[in-house]
């Protein structure tokens, strides 16, 4: 008979396979070996830094009315450089613009850092609209709409790909943004849940705030855990839907990590 204690080893050795082969679309055999290529620590950082492009864009033009470019945050790097379209300054009350202002200051931040990390390894800003989804930017509460699924997109991408990562130090450093990340999401989510604000899921992965039908103040699963997604999963929510472009952008994103 297993052992409990074994029981919960082998759980938590397929938990953590499994989260690095699904982290970039990676299969396992029946003996839980990885046997497809994985992918290099820089691929991962420009995957993350073209996310944090979008979310950087997103906060910074909802609560200024400007474009990264326009406030000196470097936007060019390897591959193609593209324009951002969309999106215009949010009429915020007190409260939220205080947390709308020191979230675009931290995902600006992100941007800088990955860029640092990279060095002539980063990729440029890729071309991105801003109002894909038709809306984020005409009311507060499109506003806190898209930011509440952007930031739990965004724990669920680091939480994805932070086993494929090799180097200690790099681990470390995601992990610091993905914990700001979800400081962010649970933020916004308390945010949401004040006047319910109905969260459309833009997946099966998607935990519904409070105030809807099985809602949790918190991005966490039954067990207290945010969910993970994987590359192609994130993908596909920001190219809404599309395999190599589309949604958010357009054209793609910048890097070896670009195909849903």
């Amino acid at each position: 008979m297993v052992s409990e204690k074994t029981g919960r080893r082998e759980f938590a050795r397929r938990a953590i396979l499994g989260g690095v082969a699904a982290s970039c679309g990676l299969a396992l055999d029946s003996s839980g070996t990885v046997f497809a290529q994985s992918v290099s620590d820089n691929d991962i950082l420009n995957f993350a830094l073209n996310l944090e492009f979008l979310e950087a864009e997103f906060y910074t033009v909802a609560t200024t009315g400007r474009r990264l470019a326009e406030i000196g945050i470097p936007v060019s790097g390897r591959r193609r450089q593209g324009d951002t379209i969309g999106g215009a300054r949010v009429s915020l009350d007190a409260r939220t613009q205080v947390v709308a202002e020191q979230i675009a200051a931290d995902e600006q931040a992100h941007v800088r850092f990955l860029q640092a990390a990279l060095r002539t390894s980063a990729v440029a800003k890729p071309a991105i609209n801003l109002e894909a989804l038709g809306v984020g930017f005409r009311s507060q509460a499109e506003f806190l709409t898209v930011a509440s699924i952007f930031e739990d997109v965004g724990v669920s991408a680091y939480g994805g790909a932070a086993p494929l990562i090799r180097k200690r130090t790099i681990l470390a450093a995601a992990a610091g943004i993905a914990l700001t990340e979800g400081q962010h999401a649970g933020v916004l989510r308390y945010l949401v849940s004040q006047p319910s604000l109905p969260i459309p899921p833009v997946d099966g992965k998607a935990v519904p705030p409070l105030g809807q039908p099985n809602g949790r103040l918190f991005f966490v699963d039954g067990n207290g855990l945010s969910p993970a997604r994987t590359a192609s999963e994130v993908l596909r929510i920001v190219y809404a839907g599309g395999r190599e472009g589309g949604g958010f952008f357009p054209d793609g994103v910048n890097g070896d990590i670009s195909r849903a």
